[in-house]
């Protein structure tokens, strides 16, 4: 299927940072999520500091016939910008396209199968 014509979308949704070589490894796990789910546009958005931002990414959803879309924090902890900035973007931009659905899930490092894959790397980051 012609991932322009999907109408639902994996937003991975970062902080951002003055450094670009910062959103390098997001980069790698938007194009990994987006070779397993071939009929999902999958795109990576950040909270500031970075481009593109939510707004400007839901915008160009919405522009190619997207109607449905989850976002992943991609956050080891659920801090200030999940637990209020995140919500505040959401309710701004149901407001702005009231005809999408967004559905936000918690942050990647409060799901118990992400924190058991980063504790398996520290395990074996060990010396034998």
């Amino acid at each position: 299927m012609d991932q322009q014509n999907t109408q639902q979308s994996l937003i991975l949704f970062a902080h951002g940072a003055r450094s670009a070589t910062w959103a390098v490894p997001f980069e790698k796990l938007r194009d990994l999520t987006a070779a397993r789910l071939p009929q999902v546009q999958v795109r990576l958005a950040f909270l500031e500091l970075m481009s593109p931002r939510l707004p400007e990414v839901v915008s160009e959803l919405v522009a190619t016939g997207v109607t449905q879309m989850t976002v992943v924090p991609v956050f080891l902890g659920q801090g200030g910008h999940v637990m209020r900035d995140l919500p505040l973007m959401v309710e701004e931009l149901h407001a702005s396209y009231p005809q999408i659905a967004i559905k936000v899930v918690e942050a990647a490092g409060e799901n118990a199968a992400v924190l058991n894959a980063l504790s398996d790397y520290c395990v074996a980051s060990l010396p034998v």
